[in-house]
């Protein structure tokens, strides 16, 4: 009995001192991971200073942080490993029965730069020459009709009213290898283009014309929107910031002077006109969908000119607005364009 007692307390002995172990190691892998973390934050804080001394630029101070991330990382890593090693050693050399006790290596591991800035994988490798770049690509302003044979200031639309917008997406890939002056920037954009016609009129659809016609009772609201969706295609010229190290190499056109030239080719992929007025039977509102006859395809040239981010924007249908109609109409816009990166 009194064997079986001390086996028991030696055994619960044992048990007592793996704990207290395992509990150090824990405690000093927080330590080794708070050290890192510190480090990093100083690195940052410096990189941050650089940035608003104006002695390095946007795109330098993103990868700098990068690279510090990147480095304490791989110090956690290393040194939880040395750490884990050592102990392994130690247990193996003691003869103990914690056999579960195992050196854990993950490849896939991330490092969360102060808990919000940004995830990394260890094992990702920084590209080291990237020639192609996405943006969101959003434009609006204003939209009206050019007529054949008549003047502008003759437009039957209304000049403030007549509003477009266009959300898309956009590639800019450059074009030379050790140059970034020529870019080719393309994708896809939803285009809305509105009219508000004038003097009491709706568009009314009749033996395969469109055509505007006063309407029978006051209009509060007269628009007609056609929806496209096109792929447009520029050429885009302007300077550009170069960066390079032994690492990477990094072209930047942010806050530099950008002309883009070129066209978009697309389909209509719907209409809507909608009235509001008022009648015997109070305020009523109409809403209706069709073809209108407008130009199935849709074509035309456009360009921008721009700083950073922003620019002035113009579009021009090279289609016909309506299909068959005595009168050629095209459509025209001119508006702010961002492209965001």
């Amino acid at each position: 009995m009194k064997t079986y007692i001390f086996i028991t307390l030696c055994l619960f002995g044992l048990c007592i001192s793996s704990l207290e172990a395992q509990t150090t190691i824990e405690q000093q892998k927080e330590a080794i991971i708070t050290e890192e973390r510190e480090a990093l934050k100083k690195e940052v804080e410096a990189i941050n200073e650089k940035l608003d001394n104006a002695e390095i630029g946007a795109i330098e101070a993103q990868m700098q942080k990068e690279s510090a991330a990147e480095r304490r990382a791989l110090n956690i890593e290393n040194r939880i490993a040395i750490l884990e090693n050592q102990s392994a050693l130690a247990d193996r050399n003691e003869q103990t029965s914690d056999s579960d006790r195992e050196v854990q290596e993950d490849n896939n591991s991330t490092f969360d730069e102060l808990g919000n800035m940004f995830r990394i994988r260890i094992n990702k490798k920084r590209k080291y020459d990237r020639r192609t770049y996405s943006d969101f690509v959003l434009a609006v302003g204003f939209n009206n009709v050019i007529t054949t044979g008549e003047s502008f200031n003759d437009t039957p639309f209304k000049i403030g009213g007549s509003r477009f917008a266009e959300l898309g997406w956009a590639w800019r890939t450059r074009v030379f290898e050790n140059s970034n002056w020529l870019r080719v920037k393309y994708g896809f954009s939803f285009q809305f283009n509105g009219l508000k016609p004038d003097d009491n009129q709706y568009f009314v659809s009749e033996n395969g014309m469109t055509y505007l016609e006063e309407f029978p009772h006051e209009l509060r609201k007269s628009k007609f929107r056609m929806d496209n969706l096109v792929f447009p295609l520029h050429f885009e010229f302007g300077p550009s910031k170069k960066t390079e190290t032994e690492n990477y190499v990094r072209y930047s056109t942010r806050k530099q002077l950008k002309v883009g030239i070129g066209g978009y080719a697309g389909f209509n992929i719907g209409n809507r006109q909608k009235l509001k007025y008022s009648d015997e039977n109070g305020r009523q509102k109409d809403k209706f969908k069709g073809s209108y006859n407008t130009s199935n395809l849709v074509y035309g040239l456009s360009g921008y000119v721009g700083w950073n981010w922003a620019a002035l924007y113009v579009k021009y249908d090279l289609n016909p607005i309506f299909r068959n109609n005595e009168v050629t109409q095209r459509n025209i816009s001119v508006g702010l364009r961002w492209d965001i990166d």
